[in-house]
Protein backbone atom coordinates (compact mmCIF):
# COMPACT_ATOMS: atom_id res chain seq x y z
CA UNK A 1 0.00 0.00 0.00
CA UNK A 2 1.35 3.29 -0.68
CA UNK A 3 1.87 6.10 1.61
CA UNK A 4 -0.99 8.20 0.22
CA UNK A 5 -3.13 5.18 0.76
CA UNK A 6 -2.55 4.59 4.01
CA UNK A 7 -3.05 8.01 5.16
CA UNK A 8 -5.79 8.15 8.03
CA UNK A 9 -8.31 10.68 8.51
CA UNK A 10 -8.50 12.21 11.60
CA UNK A 11 -11.35 14.93 13.24
CA UNK A 12 -11.47 18.18 15.82
CA UNK A 13 -12.36 21.18 16.26
CA UNK A 14 -14.05 21.02 19.31
CA UNK A 15 -13.71 24.07 21.21
CA UNK A 16 -15.63 25.58 24.84
CA UNK A 17 -18.36 27.83 24.15
CA UNK A 18 -16.46 31.05 25.74
CA UNK A 19 -18.29 34.40 25.46
CA UNK A 20 -17.03 38.19 25.14
CA UNK A 21 -15.37 38.66 29.11
CA UNK A 22 -12.29 39.10 30.84
CA UNK A 23 -9.96 36.70 32.62
CA UNK A 24 -11.98 33.82 31.29
CA UNK A 25 -15.56 35.01 32.69
CA UNK A 26 -18.81 35.66 30.62
CA UNK A 27 -20.51 38.98 30.03
CA UNK A 28 -22.66 39.09 33.11
CA UNK A 29 -19.48 37.96 35.83
CA UNK A 30 -17.38 40.81 33.70
CA UNK A 31 -20.15 43.28 34.32
CA UNK A 32 -20.13 42.49 38.24
CA UNK A 33 -16.50 42.52 38.52
CA UNK A 34 -16.09 45.84 36.48
CA UNK A 35 -18.81 47.17 38.95
CA UNK A 36 -17.06 45.93 42.34
CA UNK A 37 -13.80 47.63 40.95
CA UNK A 38 -15.85 50.92 40.08
CA UNK A 39 -16.71 50.73 43.46
CA UNK A 40 -13.78 50.45 45.04
CA UNK A 41 -12.59 53.63 43.27
CA UNK A 42 -15.94 55.58 43.99
CA UNK A 43 -15.27 54.72 47.87
CA UNK A 44 -11.83 55.58 47.36
CA UNK A 45 -12.64 58.92 46.40
CA UNK A 46 -15.04 59.64 48.67
CA UNK A 47 -12.35 58.84 51.96
CA UNK A 48 -10.93 56.26 53.58
CA UNK A 49 -13.78 55.31 55.54
CA UNK A 50 -15.71 54.64 53.07
CA UNK A 51 -13.03 52.62 51.18
CA UNK A 52 -12.59 50.47 54.06
CA UNK A 53 -16.35 49.46 54.52
CA UNK A 54 -16.68 48.72 50.57
CA UNK A 55 -13.22 46.93 50.42
CA UNK A 56 -13.82 43.70 51.75
CA UNK A 57 -17.44 42.81 49.73
CA UNK A 58 -15.52 43.95 46.86
CA UNK A 59 -12.72 42.01 46.89
CA UNK A 60 -14.29 38.92 47.84
CA UNK A 61 -16.63 39.22 45.04
CA UNK A 62 -13.93 39.15 42.93
CA UNK A 63 -11.75 36.80 43.97
CA UNK A 64 -14.82 34.40 44.12
CA UNK A 65 -15.58 34.93 40.36
CA UNK A 66 -11.95 35.20 39.03
CA UNK A 67 -10.08 32.25 41.28
CA UNK A 68 -10.75 28.68 39.60
CA UNK A 69 -9.66 25.53 41.42
CA UNK A 70 -9.19 22.96 38.63
CA UNK A 71 -11.35 25.73 35.73
CA UNK A 72 -14.13 25.81 38.25
CA UNK A 73 -14.95 29.43 39.98
CA UNK A 74 -15.21 29.48 43.43
CA UNK A 75 -17.94 31.35 43.70
CA UNK A 76 -19.90 28.21 41.58
CA UNK A 77 -18.16 25.49 44.00
CA UNK A 78 -19.51 27.13 47.06
CA UNK A 79 -23.00 27.51 45.71
CA UNK A 80 -23.23 23.90 44.88
CA UNK A 81 -21.81 22.90 48.05
CA UNK A 82 -24.42 25.29 49.81
CA UNK A 83 -27.11 23.58 47.83
CA UNK A 84 -25.96 20.23 48.46
CA UNK A 85 -26.12 21.13 52.42
CA UNK A 86 -29.58 22.60 52.06
CA UNK A 87 -30.76 19.29 49.86
CA UNK A 88 -28.90 16.89 52.80
CA UNK A 89 -30.63 18.58 55.62
CA UNK A 90 -34.26 18.70 53.86
CA UNK A 91 -34.20 14.79 53.02
CA UNK A 92 -34.05 15.84 49.13
CA UNK A 93 -30.90 13.03 48.88
CA UNK A 94 -32.78 10.62 49.98
CA UNK A 95 -35.52 8.16 48.33
CA UNK A 96 -37.64 5.31 49.64
CA UNK A 97 -40.65 3.50 47.85
CA UNK A 98 -42.79 -0.02 48.01
CA UNK A 99 -45.78 -0.22 49.67
CA UNK A 100 -44.03 0.26 52.93
CA UNK A 101 -44.47 4.11 52.24
CA UNK A 102 -47.72 6.18 52.44
CA UNK A 103 -48.89 8.54 50.33
CA UNK A 104 -49.62 9.70 46.54
CA UNK A 105 -45.29 9.59 45.92
CA UNK A 106 -44.61 6.00 47.26
CA UNK A 107 -44.28 4.70 43.29
CA UNK A 108 -42.80 7.57 41.93
CA UNK A 109 -39.04 7.57 39.94
CA UNK A 110 -36.51 9.55 42.37
CA UNK A 111 -34.96 12.94 41.79
CA UNK A 112 -34.78 14.18 37.95
CA UNK A 113 -37.07 11.26 36.97
CA UNK A 114 -40.35 11.99 39.53
CA UNK A 115 -42.20 14.14 36.85
CA UNK A 116 -41.99 11.38 34.03
CA UNK A 117 -44.28 8.90 32.96
CA UNK A 118 -44.23 6.28 30.40
CA UNK A 119 -46.71 6.27 27.25
CA UNK A 120 -47.34 3.52 24.50
CA UNK A 121 -47.86 4.54 20.69
CA UNK A 122 -49.49 2.54 19.08
CA UNK A 123 -48.15 2.31 14.75
CA UNK A 124 -47.89 -0.46 12.58
CA UNK A 125 -45.86 -2.68 14.80
CA UNK A 126 -47.73 -5.28 16.80
CA UNK A 127 -46.38 -3.79 20.32
CA UNK A 128 -46.07 0.02 19.28
CA UNK A 129 -43.75 1.69 20.75
CA UNK A 130 -42.73 3.88 24.10
CA UNK A 131 -42.19 7.88 25.02
CA UNK A 132 -40.98 9.09 28.09
CA UNK A 133 -43.16 11.52 28.84
CA UNK A 134 -41.64 14.67 30.95
CA UNK A 135 -44.54 16.57 32.60
CA UNK A 136 -42.48 19.61 33.98
CA UNK A 137 -40.87 20.42 30.70
CA UNK A 138 -43.09 18.97 27.92
CA UNK A 139 -40.31 16.55 26.39
CA UNK A 140 -40.89 13.73 24.74
CA UNK A 141 -38.07 10.91 24.40
CA UNK A 142 -38.58 7.83 21.70
CA UNK A 143 -35.68 5.35 21.81
CA UNK A 144 -34.22 3.50 18.47
CA UNK A 145 -32.91 0.47 19.53
CA UNK A 146 -29.66 0.33 16.93
CA UNK A 147 -27.06 -2.35 16.29
CA UNK A 148 -23.51 -0.66 15.45
CA UNK A 149 -21.42 -1.99 12.35
CA UNK A 150 -17.94 -2.66 13.97
CA UNK A 151 -14.90 0.21 12.60
CA UNK A 152 -12.22 -2.52 12.79
CA UNK A 153 -12.73 -4.53 10.14
CA UNK A 154 -14.26 -1.94 7.52
CA UNK A 155 -12.75 -0.24 5.08
CA UNK A 156 -11.27 3.23 5.71
CA UNK A 157 -13.38 4.65 3.07
CA UNK A 158 -17.18 3.65 4.62
CA UNK A 159 -15.82 4.27 8.08
CA UNK A 160 -14.88 7.69 6.99
CA UNK A 161 -18.49 8.24 4.60
CA UNK A 162 -20.43 6.91 7.93
CA UNK A 163 -18.65 9.75 10.37
CA UNK A 164 -19.32 12.36 7.13
CA UNK A 165 -23.09 11.20 7.34
CA UNK A 166 -23.57 11.15 10.69
CA UNK A 167 -22.25 15.07 10.61
CA UNK A 168 -24.98 15.34 8.07
CA UNK A 169 -27.30 13.55 10.15
CA UNK A 170 -26.64 15.77 13.38
CA UNK A 171 -26.50 19.12 11.43
CA UNK A 172 -29.94 18.05 9.93
CA UNK A 173 -31.42 18.46 13.36
CA UNK A 174 -31.00 22.12 13.42
CA UNK A 175 -33.65 22.31 10.71
CA UNK A 176 -36.39 20.51 13.10
CA UNK A 177 -37.47 22.80 15.83
CA UNK A 178 -39.25 19.92 17.89
CA UNK A 179 -35.90 18.18 18.05
CA UNK A 180 -34.49 19.06 21.72
CA UNK A 181 -31.88 16.84 21.86
CA UNK A 182 -30.57 13.80 21.17
CA UNK A 183 -28.25 11.38 23.24
CA UNK A 184 -26.80 8.28 22.16
CA UNK A 185 -25.63 5.37 24.45
CA UNK A 186 -23.64 2.45 24.74
CA UNK A 187 -24.78 0.10 27.45
CA UNK A 188 -21.77 -2.68 28.41
CA UNK A 189 -22.42 -5.42 31.11
CA UNK A 190 -21.01 -8.67 31.79
CA UNK A 191 -23.41 -11.27 30.22
CA UNK A 192 -25.33 -12.37 33.45
CA UNK A 193 -24.92 -15.75 31.95
CA UNK A 194 -28.98 -16.64 32.64
CA UNK A 195 -29.72 -16.99 28.56
CA UNK A 196 -27.13 -19.40 27.82
CA UNK A 197 -27.81 -21.71 31.65
CA UNK A 198 -31.25 -21.61 30.15
CA UNK A 199 -30.14 -22.54 26.82
CA UNK A 200 -27.81 -25.62 27.86
CA UNK A 201 -30.15 -27.08 30.77
CA UNK A 202 -32.94 -27.62 28.57
CA UNK A 203 -30.57 -29.56 25.82
CA UNK A 204 -28.57 -31.84 28.84
CA UNK A 205 -30.27 -34.92 28.92
CA UNK A 206 -30.63 -36.46 32.42
CA UNK A 207 -28.90 -40.00 31.57
CA UNK A 208 -25.94 -38.52 30.12
CA UNK A 209 -22.82 -38.62 30.91
CA UNK A 210 -21.75 -37.46 34.45
CA UNK A 211 -18.21 -35.95 33.10
CA UNK A 212 -19.78 -33.97 30.33
CA UNK A 213 -22.73 -32.52 32.56
CA UNK A 214 -19.68 -31.43 34.33
CA UNK A 215 -17.74 -30.31 31.75
CA UNK A 216 -21.20 -27.69 30.42
CA UNK A 217 -22.14 -26.66 33.78
CA UNK A 218 -18.46 -25.37 33.75
CA UNK A 219 -18.44 -23.60 30.55
CA UNK A 220 -22.00 -22.07 31.83
CA UNK A 221 -20.28 -20.55 34.97
CA UNK A 222 -17.39 -18.93 33.43
CA UNK A 223 -19.00 -18.14 29.75
CA UNK A 224 -19.87 -14.57 31.86
CA UNK A 225 -16.14 -13.69 32.65
CA UNK A 226 -15.72 -13.76 28.90
CA UNK A 227 -18.89 -12.84 27.35
CA UNK A 228 -20.67 -9.18 27.33
CA UNK A 229 -24.30 -7.48 27.04
CA UNK A 230 -24.09 -4.44 23.96
CA UNK A 231 -26.95 -2.46 23.61
CA UNK A 232 -26.84 0.59 21.30
CA UNK A 233 -29.49 3.17 21.68
CA UNK A 234 -30.43 6.48 20.30
CA UNK A 235 -32.92 8.77 22.42
CA UNK A 236 -34.54 11.64 20.52
CA UNK A 237 -35.59 14.27 23.12
CA UNK A 238 -38.74 16.10 21.41
CA UNK A 239 -40.51 19.60 22.39
CA UNK A 240 -43.75 19.30 20.45
CA UNK A 241 -44.10 23.08 21.41
CA UNK A 242 -41.76 24.10 19.67
CA UNK A 243 -42.81 22.94 16.47
CA UNK A 244 -44.73 24.96 14.04
CA UNK A 245 -47.76 23.52 14.07
CA UNK A 246 -48.38 24.40 17.69
CA UNK A 247 -49.80 20.63 19.06
CA UNK A 248 -52.39 21.81 21.14
CA UNK A 249 -52.81 18.45 23.66
CA UNK A 250 -51.05 15.37 24.22
CA UNK A 251 -52.36 13.23 21.42
CA UNK A 252 -51.58 16.01 18.60
CA UNK A 253 -47.79 16.39 19.88
CA UNK A 254 -47.92 12.08 19.43
CA UNK A 255 -48.42 12.31 16.31
CA UNK A 256 -47.03 15.43 15.15
CA UNK A 257 -43.69 12.76 16.81
CA UNK A 258 -44.51 9.78 14.24
CA UNK A 259 -44.80 11.97 11.67
CA UNK A 260 -41.07 13.59 12.40
CA UNK A 261 -39.38 9.83 13.26
CA UNK A 262 -39.05 7.86 9.94
CA UNK A 263 -37.21 10.67 8.10
CA UNK A 264 -34.65 10.32 10.83
CA UNK A 265 -34.86 6.67 11.87
CA UNK A 266 -34.16 5.86 7.93
CA UNK A 267 -31.17 8.02 7.95
CA UNK A 268 -29.49 6.53 10.41
CA UNK A 269 -28.74 3.40 8.31
CA UNK A 270 -25.97 5.29 6.40
CA UNK A 271 -24.21 6.25 9.34
CA UNK A 272 -22.77 2.67 10.24
CA UNK A 273 -26.32 2.17 12.62
CA UNK A 274 -28.59 -0.60 11.98
CA UNK A 275 -31.90 0.11 13.44
CA UNK A 276 -33.74 -2.74 15.17
CA UNK A 277 -36.76 -0.51 15.80
CA UNK A 278 -38.57 1.86 18.34
CA UNK A 279 -38.06 0.88 21.61
CA UNK A 280 -41.06 -0.51 23.58
CA UNK A 281 -42.20 0.76 26.97
CA UNK A 282 -41.42 -2.50 28.53
CA UNK A 283 -37.78 -2.65 26.90
CA UNK A 284 -37.39 1.02 28.41
CA UNK A 285 -38.67 -0.25 31.46
CA UNK A 286 -36.37 -3.05 31.76
CA UNK A 287 -33.32 -0.87 30.96
CA UNK A 288 -34.72 1.45 33.93
CA UNK A 289 -35.00 -1.57 35.84
CA UNK A 290 -31.26 -2.89 35.18
CA UNK A 291 -29.63 -0.02 36.00
CA UNK A 292 -31.02 0.47 39.30
CA UNK A 293 -31.04 -2.95 40.45
CA UNK A 294 -28.09 -4.63 38.56
CA UNK A 295 -28.54 -8.03 40.60
CA UNK A 296 -31.99 -8.34 38.44
CA UNK A 297 -30.55 -8.13 35.07
CA UNK A 298 -30.45 -12.03 34.40
CA UNK A 299 -34.25 -12.34 35.47
CA UNK A 300 -35.91 -9.43 33.81
CA UNK A 301 -33.42 -10.73 30.76
CA UNK A 302 -35.26 -14.19 31.37
CA UNK A 303 -38.55 -12.79 31.53
CA UNK A 304 -37.68 -10.94 28.38
CA UNK A 305 -36.56 -13.82 26.34
CA UNK A 306 -40.13 -15.83 27.29
CA UNK A 307 -41.75 -16.23 24.58
CA UNK A 308 -45.59 -15.56 24.91
CA UNK A 309 -45.25 -13.53 28.20
CA UNK A 310 -46.91 -10.32 28.68
CA UNK A 311 -43.84 -8.31 30.45
CA UNK A 312 -46.03 -5.52 31.43
CA UNK A 313 -47.79 -7.66 34.19
CA UNK A 314 -44.34 -7.81 35.89
CA UNK A 315 -42.69 -5.17 34.86
CA UNK A 316 -44.10 -1.49 34.38
CA UNK A 317 -42.91 2.48 34.55
CA UNK A 318 -43.93 2.47 38.82
CA UNK A 319 -42.14 -0.83 39.77
CA UNK A 320 -39.36 0.02 37.02
CA UNK A 321 -37.95 2.12 39.68
CA UNK A 322 -35.61 1.81 43.17
CA UNK A 323 -37.01 0.66 46.37
CA UNK A 324 -34.04 2.80 47.70
CA UNK A 325 -31.81 5.39 46.66
CA UNK A 326 -29.20 7.40 48.47
CA UNK A 327 -27.43 10.04 46.93
CA UNK A 328 -23.81 11.18 48.80
CA UNK A 329 -21.34 13.74 47.13
CA UNK A 330 -19.35 11.09 45.42
CA UNK A 331 -21.63 7.90 44.60
CA UNK A 332 -25.31 6.95 44.13
CA UNK A 333 -26.87 3.93 46.14
CA UNK A 334 -29.76 1.89 44.78
CA UNK A 335 -30.99 -1.29 45.98
CA UNK A 336 -28.24 -3.95 44.88
CA UNK A 337 -25.92 -1.49 43.37
CA UNK A 338 -23.64 1.53 43.45
CA UNK A 339 -23.05 4.00 40.91
CA UNK A 340 -20.73 6.61 40.16
CA UNK A 341 -20.89 9.02 37.21
CA UNK A 342 -18.73 11.35 35.15
CA UNK A 343 -18.95 14.49 32.68
CA UNK A 344 -16.96 15.58 29.80
CA UNK A 345 -14.82 18.27 31.21
CA UNK A 346 -12.54 18.83 28.29
CA UNK A 347 -12.54 17.49 24.77
CA UNK A 348 -9.70 16.18 23.18
CA UNK A 349 -7.05 18.99 22.07
CA UNK A 350 -5.11 17.47 19.11
CA UNK A 351 -7.29 15.61 15.62
CA UNK A 352 -8.08 12.21 16.87
CA UNK A 353 -9.30 9.54 14.87
CA UNK A 354 -12.60 7.57 14.51
CA UNK A 355 -12.00 5.15 16.73
CA UNK A 356 -10.76 7.06 19.73
CA UNK A 357 -13.68 6.09 21.82
CA UNK A 358 -13.71 2.75 21.03
CA UNK A 359 -11.29 1.83 24.21
CA UNK A 360 -14.07 3.92 26.76
CA UNK A 361 -17.22 2.29 24.94
CA UNK A 362 -15.54 -1.38 24.89
CA UNK A 363 -17.41 -3.98 27.57
CA UNK A 364 -15.50 -3.81 30.83
CA UNK A 365 -15.90 -5.76 34.18
CA UNK A 366 -18.50 -3.92 35.58
CA UNK A 367 -21.52 -2.57 34.23
CA UNK A 368 -20.86 0.58 31.83
CA UNK A 369 -23.45 3.30 29.79
CA UNK A 370 -21.64 6.16 28.29
CA UNK A 371 -23.88 8.76 26.57
CA UNK A 372 -22.67 11.39 24.33
CA UNK A 373 -25.82 13.97 24.24
CA UNK A 374 -26.22 16.48 21.45
CA UNK A 375 -28.26 19.55 21.47
CA UNK A 376 -28.25 21.28 18.05
CA UNK A 377 -28.78 24.96 17.71
CA UNK A 378 -31.43 26.27 15.12
CA UNK A 379 -30.00 26.73 11.73
CA UNK A 380 -31.23 30.03 11.97
CA UNK A 381 -29.11 31.19 15.11
CA UNK A 382 -25.98 29.01 14.15
CA UNK A 383 -24.95 31.69 11.87
CA UNK A 384 -25.04 34.50 14.50
CA UNK A 385 -23.49 31.90 17.42
CA UNK A 386 -20.65 31.38 15.44
CA UNK A 387 -19.90 34.69 14.56
CA UNK A 388 -20.15 36.17 17.88
CA UNK A 389 -18.03 33.48 19.27
CA UNK A 390 -15.54 34.65 16.85
CA UNK A 391 -15.86 38.01 17.92
CA UNK A 392 -15.44 37.44 21.49
CA UNK A 393 -11.72 35.60 20.53
CA UNK A 394 -11.15 38.82 18.39
CA UNK A 395 -11.82 40.72 21.79
CA UNK A 396 -9.63 38.49 23.98
CA UNK A 397 -7.05 39.06 21.56
CA UNK A 398 -7.20 43.34 21.04
CA UNK A 399 -7.17 43.21 24.90
CA UNK A 400 -4.04 41.21 24.81
CA UNK A 401 -2.57 43.75 22.15
CA UNK A 402 -3.31 46.46 24.71
CA UNK A 403 -1.86 45.29 27.36
CA UNK A 404 1.36 44.90 25.66
CA UNK A 405 0.98 40.92 26.38
CA UNK A 406 1.49 38.28 24.24
CA UNK A 407 -0.88 36.02 22.88
CA UNK A 408 -1.47 32.43 24.45
CA UNK A 409 -0.91 29.66 22.70
CA UNK A 410 -4.33 28.30 23.95
CA UNK A 411 -5.86 31.22 23.01
CA UNK A 412 -4.15 31.61 19.33
CA UNK A 413 -5.46 27.86 19.08
CA UNK A 414 -8.66 28.48 20.42
CA UNK A 415 -9.65 31.53 18.21
CA UNK A 416 -8.22 29.68 15.15
CA UNK A 417 -11.00 26.54 16.02
CA UNK A 418 -13.52 29.62 16.05
CA UNK A 419 -12.95 30.39 12.93
CA UNK A 420 -12.84 27.22 11.35
CA UNK A 421 -16.41 26.92 12.87
CA UNK A 422 -17.52 30.26 11.71
CA UNK A 423 -16.47 28.80 7.75
CA UNK A 424 -17.83 25.26 8.22
CA UNK A 425 -20.89 27.04 9.47
CA UNK A 426 -21.15 29.24 6.14
CA UNK A 427 -20.77 25.76 4.05
CA UNK A 428 -23.77 24.22 5.82
CA UNK A 429 -22.23 22.23 8.72
CA UNK A 430 -24.18 22.07 11.74
CA UNK A 431 -23.45 23.92 15.15
CA UNK A 432 -24.76 22.30 18.61
CA UNK A 433 -23.07 21.89 22.15
CA UNK A 434 -22.11 18.25 22.86
CA UNK A 435 -21.37 16.65 26.23
CA UNK A 436 -20.10 13.37 27.37
CA UNK A 437 -21.40 11.37 30.68
CA UNK A 438 -20.47 7.98 32.13
CA UNK A 439 -21.76 5.84 34.67
CA UNK A 440 -20.65 2.78 36.09
CA UNK A 441 -22.03 0.24 38.42
CA UNK A 442 -21.27 -2.10 41.21
CA UNK A 443 -23.04 -4.67 42.74
CA UNK A 444 -20.17 -5.08 45.10
CA UNK A 445 -19.14 -1.38 47.25
CA UNK A 446 -16.02 -3.15 47.60
CA UNK A 447 -15.25 -2.98 43.96
CA UNK A 448 -16.20 0.92 43.55
CA UNK A 449 -12.60 1.93 43.66
CA UNK A 450 -11.49 -0.68 40.59
CA UNK A 451 -14.59 0.34 38.76
CA UNK A 452 -13.66 3.88 38.77
CA UNK A 453 -10.12 3.28 38.05
CA UNK A 454 -11.22 1.21 35.02
CA UNK A 455 -13.37 4.07 33.52
CA UNK A 456 -10.79 6.31 33.80
CA UNK A 457 -8.23 4.74 32.43
CA UNK A 458 -10.62 3.98 29.28
CA UNK A 459 -10.97 8.18 29.22
CA UNK A 460 -7.47 8.84 28.99
CA UNK A 461 -6.52 6.52 26.50
CA UNK A 462 -9.87 8.03 24.76
CA UNK A 463 -8.08 11.81 24.91
CA UNK A 464 -10.90 13.07 26.90
CA UNK A 465 -10.63 14.50 30.63
CA UNK A 466 -13.80 13.29 33.00
CA UNK A 467 -15.06 15.26 36.52
CA UNK A 468 -16.66 13.29 38.58
CA UNK A 469 -20.05 15.13 39.19
CA UNK A 470 -19.47 15.73 43.28
CA UNK A 471 -23.15 16.46 44.51
CA UNK A 472 -24.83 15.56 41.14
CA UNK A 473 -24.63 12.04 41.19
CA UNK A 474 -28.28 11.10 40.59
CA UNK A 475 -28.41 13.65 37.66
CA UNK A 476 -25.64 12.51 36.26
CA UNK A 477 -26.85 8.53 36.67
CA UNK A 478 -30.56 9.42 35.01
CA UNK A 479 -28.60 10.94 32.22
CA UNK A 480 -27.30 7.74 30.82
CA UNK A 481 -30.66 6.61 30.90
CA UNK A 482 -33.29 6.19 28.01
CA UNK A 483 -35.62 8.89 29.81
CA UNK A 484 -34.38 12.42 27.78
CA UNK A 485 -32.68 14.02 30.99
CA UNK A 486 -30.46 16.99 29.75
CA UNK A 487 -28.78 18.27 33.05
CA UNK A 488 -28.17 21.56 31.25
CA UNK A 489 -31.43 22.06 30.63
CA UNK A 490 -32.53 20.95 34.45
CA UNK A 491 -30.25 23.40 35.85
CA UNK A 492 -32.61 26.04 33.47
CA UNK A 493 -35.98 25.01 34.65
CA UNK A 494 -35.38 23.07 37.77
CA UNK A 495 -36.54 24.39 40.69
CA UNK A 496 -34.07 25.50 43.28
Amino acid sequence: MSSNQAQIRTYGGWRRARGMGLFGLGPTQTFVVLAAITVLIVSGSMGLRALAVSAGPCVLLVVLLVLRWDGVPLSAGIAQRVRWLIGTSRGYTSYRSGVMVAGEHAWQLPGVLAPTSLLTVEDEGADGYGVVYNRRLGTMTVTLRCAATSTWLADPDASAAWVANWGGWLANLGYLPIVDHVTITVDTAPDPGSRLADHVSRRIVPHGPASARRVLQRLVEVSPAAAADVETRVSVTFKPGASPSKPKNENEALEEISRTLPGLQDSLGSCGLTVLGRASAEAISAVVRTAFDPASRGDVARLAATPGLNLTRWLDWDSAGPVMAEEHLDRYVHDSGTSVSWAWHEAPRQHVHADVLARLLAPGPYPKRVSLLYRPFPAGEAARIVESEVNAAAFRAAYNRAQKRDESARDHADRERALQTAREEATGSGVGLMSLFVTTTVVCADDLGRAIADVESRADVAKIRLRQLRASQAAGFATTLPCGVCPPQLARHWPR
